[in-house]
């Protein structure tokens, strides 16, 4: 694409009615770099397909540094197409071929596998909900053709899922079974863990905790899978790494409140998460002026190492709400930080999470493991079930123990909301570094 018209285009571009400005692109791209299939649920404004793509197609910030896409993005397969659309003038605009299944999409429309990696983003998009309130995205069905594909070709390549591995748990553990087996290098999660920590906490490997909390705002399912995966992200350095998890039991109203007083989980602790946002202690429950109102609840967690924890969901919606707050043996004093997003409500912390999932595709090794997303993937089955039920379910299966990985060199530390603040306004379409740092910055 010439840099003109990409800047046209950059400008104009917008939910369900991108421009369409250029019928190819035109700039030379090294052959060394990893092709990409791109496999989504649905591509609209600030979807995951969204706001994951356009730092693969477009250079982006990460740490206050310019950063070219290493991989090359050359298929796209989308498995619905809403009215508001983004996937069909994407696809136009950057030369990509939209193909009509993900087997075609992996092999460039051939008979054989053609790329060297898959994002794979079954997020969004209209999809039914069972009878345990899970939405059902086609994360399975996705994984399995792109490994009937890997299979055929005798030939893996590296796979990132986006978010969860699946709502069930016999699926997400048959995923994982069949990544190993096929020897496909495997990454998933969401960009959450990524997030800058204000105040910045770094917790010393191989402590040992007496309890922790993480508060979130939002949807049930949604953002109890980001909650269970920022626990883990947290206190998986403990000595001898996570230890996998015994019990789940979802807890609200009364309950959740006779809970705190029986001493099965610390208002203590749950009000320091909540300064570390506010600034003063705050119960959970409690509703805050000028946010939306829903029912709190929490989520307690017995580990496999008898560590106990919970997540909690504040009385008040706020999707950009991540606390957390722990006590570590031998210590009196509560440790406490906030994940900040960054400006644009979500949108930007997308970069981290690309930047991870490049990384990932270049050297073939998740950064941080895999088995936290599966296990994450059981501990929110069990919950939604508890839920369910009203009763705690027990998670003999959920015996998953894994290292910890430094993961560092993949986090937000803050220094790109000094480029992109508060104030910067939020682009429409797919967004560029171009617009915010000069070509060689970084």
């Amino acid at each position: 694409m010439k840099s003109s018209s990409r800047r046209q285009f950059l400008q104009q571009t917008s939910a369900g009615t991108l421009s369409l400005l250029v019928a190819n692109r035109c700039v030379a791209r090294p052959q060394h770099r990893p092709k990409v299939a791109a496999v989504f649920t649905s591509f609209y404004d600030r979807s995951h397909a969204h706001v994951i793509l356009e730092n693969f197609l477009e250079p982006y910030i990460f740490n206050g540094k310019r950063v070219e896409p290493p991989v090359e993005v050359v298929s796209f397969y989308a498995d619905q197409f809403p009215s508001v659309d983004m996937a069909r003038d994407v696809a136009e605009t950057y030369g990509i071929p939209l193909y009509g299944s993900i087997r075609e999409a992996l092999c460039l429309g051939g008979d054989q596998l053609a790329v060297d990696a898959v994002l794979s983003i079954a997020e969004h998009g209209n999809y039914p909900r069972n009878e345990f309130g899970q939405k059902e995205y086609p994360h399975k069905r996705f994984f399995d053709e792109i490994g009937a594909v890997v299979r055929e070709s005798g030939q893996p390549v590296a796979v990132f899922n986006d978010k969860h591995l699946s709502h069930l748990w016999s699926e997400a553990r048959d995923m994982y079974t069949q990544a190993q087996e096929l020897g496909i290098p495997l990454m998933a999660g969401s960009s959450a863990p990524l997030a800058e920590r204000q105040p910045a906490l770094e917790l010393p490997e191989n402590c040992e905790f007496e309890d922790a909390v993480v508060i979130h705002g939002g949807p049930i399912e949604a953002y109890s899978f980001h909650a269970f995966e920022l626990l883990l992200s947290m206190i998986e350095c403990r000595r001898g790494g996570e230890a996998g998890v015994a019990r789940v039991e979802y807890l609200e109203g009364d309950q959740l409140r006779r809970a705190a007083e029986e001493g099965r989980w610390s208002l203590e602790l749950a009000e320091a998460a909540m300064a570390a946002e506010l600034g003063s202690p705050y119960p959970p429950w409690e509703p805050l002026a000028g946010e939306p109102i829903h029912k709190s609840n929490g989520v307690l967690v017995t580990h496999r190492d008898s560590l106990q924890t919970i997540i909690l969901r504040t009385a008040n919606k706020n999707a950009m709400r991540w606390n957390f707050a722990c006590r570590l043996q031998g210590e009196t004093q509560i440790r406490a930080t906030k994940w900040h997003v960054g400006p644009w409500n979500n949108r930007n912390l997308f970069k981290a999470l690309s930047y991870a999932i490049q990384h990932h595709f270049i050297h073939g090794k998740a950064p941080y493991p895999v088995e936290r997303t599966l296990l994450v993937s059981g501990m929110l089955d069990a919950a939604m079930k508890s839920k369910h039920h009203a009763t705690p379910v027990d998670t003999p299966d959920l015996d998953i123990p894994y290292a910890y990985r430094d993961f560092r060199a993949m986090r937000e530390m803050g220094a790109s909301w000094q480029i992109i603040t508060e104030d910067t306004p939020q682009p429409l379409g797919i967004d560029s570094a171009d617009r915010w740092l000069p070509l060689g910055s970084g």
